[in-house]
């Protein structure tokens, strides 16, 4: 089979990229179209992923619109080159609309529900698209649930293991314990008069927290000079070790909130857009606080750091969730291999999926 991936976010590259190692090790072939965005090509590189780049955006909507026409005929001209079976994203607007061009089938996951205008872009042009069983958005009938979230697609047992060395790359001692804020940039089309965590609570966290925690901060945005001292300079393929190994992490990125539940790692994310798969970490597992404002945010730090046995507690948490979930790249790659049977298998027998548990 020959396979289009568009991967237009670095956690796209963790969502794919065992899918692709082991597609490729049953002779599959795929051509990866990649966005320079943050560190993208940096973990490509790192896990060996031959890719070619689609350039890196553009910031305003005018802007945004123009490049789909750009990136559209560059997709294009390569997949003509190609010939591919079929295409497969991360709700990708360019992989959609040339698979439909070329009348071949786009296959695409999400799991963002205000993502509006990404879905206006893609969704008329894909075939099937496949979000966590928490989705709270009907998509109508090419919609597929799965019992799962993405960041299961790198941070299930099967796949990782945390490297327990990680404090010596972040240079601190063994028994010193940190805590990980993380900041976005609020240039997503969603993010348009969305807000997070304010300035003056982020210095209170920092002033709560400094005299008993190592406390790093991860930026989409440039850190502000009074803020510069506590940046997080590490390898981005090292992140996941760090949040394994953290005490804690606050920020307003959900999918790196929604790392650290799976992880078993305790977790505040603090932003006015609300995402199901955070919420269902907040209220049906406890591994989450999930909150619109950050009015409670210290509040919910003291009463974390009023806990015994946090961590102790969180795993087990951790391990409830994951008897539920099922190991989502294994999923992904028995649909992908039986398409278009799968769908319909999916779709008269939704608890088929229980096998990939």
């Amino acid at each position: 089979m020959r396979i289009i991936i568009d991967i237009g976010h670095p956690a796209h590259v963790h969502y794919f990229r065992n899918f692709i190692k082991i597609m490729q090790n049953k002779g599959h072939t795929f051509l990866i179209f990649a966005r320079d965005k943050e560190v993208t090509h940096s973990l490509l590189n790192h896990y060996e992923i031959e890719y070619i780049s689609r350039g890196k955006g553009r910031k305003n909507l005018i802007g945004k619109l123009f490049y789909i026409l750009e990136a559209d005929y560059q997709l294009l001209k390569l997949a003509k080159k190609f010939s591919p079976d079929l295409f497969l994203s991360f709700g990708s607007a360019y992989a959609a609309q040339v698979s439909k061009i070329l009348n071949k089938q786009h296959i695409a996951f999400d799991d963002t529900e205000h993502a509006r205008f990404e879905h206006a872009m893609y969704l008329p042009f894909t075939d099937v698209v496949l979000t966590p069983s928490c989705f709270s958005k009907q998509l109508g009938p090419k919609q597929i649930f799965f019992d799962g979230y993405m960041e299961l697609c790198h941070l299930h047992e099967n796949y990782f293991k945390p490297d327990n060395e990680i404090k010596n790359k972040l240079n601190i001692k063994a028994e010193e314990n940190y805590i990980i804020l993380r900041f976005v940039s609020w240039r997503a089309n969603h993010d348009i008069w969305q807000s997070g965590i304010k300035n003056e609570t982020k210095q209170k966290i920092i002033n709560l927290l400094k005299d008993q925690y190592k406390i790093f901060i991860s930026s989409e945005a440039e850190l502000p000079a009074s803020l510069e001292s506590y940046k997080l300079n590490i390898h981005p393929a090292d992140m996941h070790s760090v949040l394994a190994n953290a005490s804690f992490y606050i920020g307003e990125g959900s999918t790196t909130a929604s790392e650290c539940s799976v992880l078993g790692t305790p977790n505040i994310y603090i932003n006015s857009l609300t995402v199901g798969y955070c919420k269902e970490q907040d209220e049906k597992y406890g591994l989450c606080f999930c909150l619109k404002n950050d009015s409670r945010v210290l509040e919910i730090i003291e009463h974390l750091l009023n806990k015994k046995d946090l961590l102790q507690e969180w795993k087990i948490k951790q391990q409830n969730m994951l008897r539920e979930k099922i190991d989502v790249t294994a999923f992904m790659v028995w649909f992908i291999e039986n398409y278009p049977n799968s769908f319909a298998i999916m779709k008269e027998n939704p608890a088929y999926q229980l096998k990939f548990k």
